[in-house]
């Protein structure tokens, strides 16, 4: 079973990149693909909780934009808009296969506040208890300086934290971390493994993925260091296409695989 073997918790975090096309609007077809891919992981006996962008995308899609949003107050309002939307098209598809989902939105005074995290850790225990899969996402339409997590990908290593994940699995535009950028050099070399986030490990990031991501590389690895440091391991993939999901279910090794801290 490979790295999951002993997984029985894991949070997938969907990327922009992943969900939508160039345009910014929503790739349905991915967006089923990795629905029936993780209803399997459900169905493999897996808890499931999903952090996933995209509200901005599908509120663009909704009020038929000419322009995709530039400015904040324009992307707080698609994401208004977009996130009933998105949860609505999860739901749709999931219900395909048998599973219901559930929303979480969150922002950063809420892991802030010890008393916040144990009422959203309480929540979250009781809906994969019931057999939910959480869909989490930042309250894009609230947050603000001081209460955003900088993008989803730090998201993913708080939610993780709060759900005590036993794997996040990071869907992303690239297959993993290189040894330097693959865009940029064709040598370039997948790194299968990190057991230590040093200075080394940050130089490989380079500079943001696609233009409607938000962190690139570099926040990736934050978050995986989040992650590690509370126990919690980080794999990198390419989510282009999401039956690799299903390669990472068979036990197969790929992308990038960042080790829990041992202390």
């Amino acid at each position: 079973m490979g790295i999951i073997k002993n997984c029985k918790r894991i949070v997938i975090k969907i990327g922009t990149s992943t969900l939508t096309y160039q345009s910014g609007a929503l790739n349905l077809r991915r967006i089923e693909l990795l629905t029936r891919a993780v209803s399997d992981f459900k169905n493999a006996g897996h808890e499931v909780v999903m952090v996933s962008s995209g509200a901005v995308g599908a509120g663009f899609a909704r009020l038929a934009l000419e322009a995709y949003p530039s400015t904040l107050a324009q992307k707080q309002a698609c994401a208004a808009v977009g996130q009933g939307q998105l949860l609505k098209i999860y739901d749709g598809f999931f219900s395909n296969y048998g599973h219901t989902v559930a929303q979480i939105l969150m922002t950063k005074d809420v892991v802030n506040d010890p008393h916040r995290l144990e009422l959203a850790r309480n929540t979250f225990f009781t809906l994969i208890k019931m057999g939910c899969v959480p869909i989490v996402n930042e309250n894009d339409s609230v947050s603000c300086e001081g209460l955003d997590f900088g993008g989803n990908d730090t998201l993913s290593a708080y939610v993780a934290i709060a759900c005590q994940a036993d794997l996040i699995i990071n869907l992303s535009d690239i297959d993993g971390l290189y040894n330097k950028d693959p865009r940029k050099h064709a040598d370039a070399v997948l790194i299968d493994r990190v057991d230590e986030i040093n200075d080394e490990i940050r130089a490989c990031a380079g500079g943001a993925g696609t233009n409607r991501g938000t962190g690139g590389m570099i926040a990736k690895i934050n978050a995986a260091d989040i992650a590690s440091k509370n126990g919690i391991p980080m794999l990198i993939i390419n989510g282009e296409d999401p039956h690799i999901l299903y390669d990472i279910l068979d036990g197969k090794h790929i992308g990038t695989y960042f080790a829990a801290r041992k202390d």
